[in-house]
């Protein structure tokens, strides 16, 4: 089965080697047909600390790493 893998912006450096990744996706509204943004927090590892708030990354689904670390950053798409 293939890693899911989503694109978000890093919103804060929890700890070490621990970014948490801000993913927006668009969903729409089942009365009113309007298309709503909907948020989630994931917790990605970054194993070099390379990464900055602002970036722009790329994470993927991996094998739990802690209690909430599930996910790895794979790339970074944009520098913010």
């Amino acid at each position: 089965m293939p890693r899911r893998t989503l694109t978000g912006v890093i919103v804060s450096k929890s700890g070490d080697k621990t970014v948490v990744v801000r993913v927006e996706r668009r969903v729409q509204h089942p009365l009113y047909k309007k298309f709503i943004r909907r948020t989630k927090k994931y917790h990605a590892h970054d194993p070099v600390n390379q990464y900055q708030v602002g970036d722009f990354v790329r994470i993927q689904e991996c094998a739990p790493i802690s209690k909430l670390k599930a996910w790895e950053v794979v790339e970074q798409v944009a520098r913010g």
